[in-house]
């Protein structure tokens, strides 16, 4: 999958000499998966992978569980023209109405998965902007994973199956999509990969800051003659046109 993030993966107070990376770089574990990221910090005995140019966007690895780095040959995706943007918006309400999926959720699983980058190609073969295996999208009917709307359409229909599969856990439904249902039934939930707890956190604080800020705009329509409503951090619905976040990765 294409970057990763960081939630609730430990703290730590000391901070070490920063090495940045000219570009986007790759952290491969030893354990065989990889964390795409802009630049590294060594913070102690971990290394702080930070995923993209926000500060808090980032995931502590132990520096003894990092085999190696590599430059990552996907160039940046483009700055998309407003048309395309505007028909990638179009692709997006359209899944989710036909799945009744939140679209703010179909978004933050593209952020999370490919950046937006309709073009984009995983070390482990995944295409597109919802990263789909190729055995994946054939199952899904996706001919071309490269084509904006067949491609929001198959991982959007694949993402419902696995909330439908999983009784609509968010938690799990997000860790199968980047590991698969058979590694989250060997575990009895997520696995203890740091690249798909990263994941799944990455996407899961996204969703929640676009519900929150949702609500606060809602609150402040209401004026200062009506008393406002606190706003609860805690829902489990990811359902269409939902206003609610969802709850946080829980630590294990």
């Amino acid at each position: 999958m294409v970057g990763f993030r960081k939630l609730g993966l430990g703290l730590v107070a000391t901070l070490g000499l920063c090495m940045a990376s000219p570009a986007a770089d790759f952290a491969v574990l030893r354990n065989g998966f990889t964390i795409r990221h802009e630049h590294r910090q060594a913070v102690d005995s971990m290394m702080r992978l930070y995923l993209d140019s926000n500060p808090t966007n980032f995931v502590d690895v132990p520096t003894s569980e990092i085999d190696h780095f590599e430059n990552d040959p996907t160039p940046d995706p483009p700055a998309p023209r407003v048309a395309k943007k505007l028909d990638l918006n179009e692709a997006i309400n359209a899944a989710s109405d036909r799945h009744h999926l939140d679209a703010d959720l179909i978004n933050s699983v593209i952020h999370a998965e490919s950046g937006f980058n309709p073009h984009a190609v995983s070390r482990k073969g995944a295409q597109g902007l919802m990263q789909l295996m190729p055995q994946t999208a054939s199952n899904l009917g996706v001919k071309n994973p490269f084509d904006p709307a067949t491609n929001v359409e198959g991982g959007t229909r694949y993402l419902r199956e696995l909330l439908e599969r999983y009784n609509f856990d968010l938690t799990k439904a997000l860790a199968a999509y980047n590991a698969g249902p058979q590694r989250v039934e060997q575990y009895h939930g997520v696995p203890p990969y740091y690249e798909t707890r990263a994941y799944v956190a990455r996407i899961i604080r996204e969703f929640n800051q676009k519900k929150l800020a949702e609500q606060q705009i809602a609150v402040n329509r209401e004026g200062a003659s009506t008393k406002p409503r606190a706003i609860k951090a805690k829902s489990a619905s990811v359902f269409k046109q939902t206003n609610h976040p969802v709850s946080d990765l829980k630590k294990e």
